[in-house]
């Protein structure tokens, strides 16, 4: 089943996100070559493309798990939580209906 998971980032933590990123990034291309990855991407705290030091507000992953245990487990795990970058990550259930 498809999971939605969503991080939500904390205060003044754009530098702790851009140490945490290349291990981030490896958990997902993982999850994309298992071919279990829908989309994935950072939400800019701005509305711009590249919110430059403004940053970003958290970050969305809509990824295939054996149950919902598992997807909070792997999200648990996410460089991102340990460095603290999430403030709080909730995961959720997701049905795709399109495209």
């Amino acid at each position: 089943m498809w999971y939605a998971i969503e991080g939500y980032d904390g205060e003044d933590v754009l530098a702790a996100r851009m140490q945490a990123r290349g291990r981030h990034l490896e958990r997902l291309t993982a999850l994309r070559d298992a071919g279990r990855l829908l989309l994935a991407g950072p939400c800019p705290r701005i509305d711009a493309e590249d919110p430059g030091p403004a940053g970003f507000s958290g970050s969305l992953v809509v990824a295939e798990f054996e149950s919902l245990q598992a997807a909070r487990a792997w999200a648990q795990a996410d460089p991102y939580v340990e460095a603290g970058v999430y403030a709080r990550v909730e995961v959720r259930p997701f049905r795709k209906v399109l495209p």
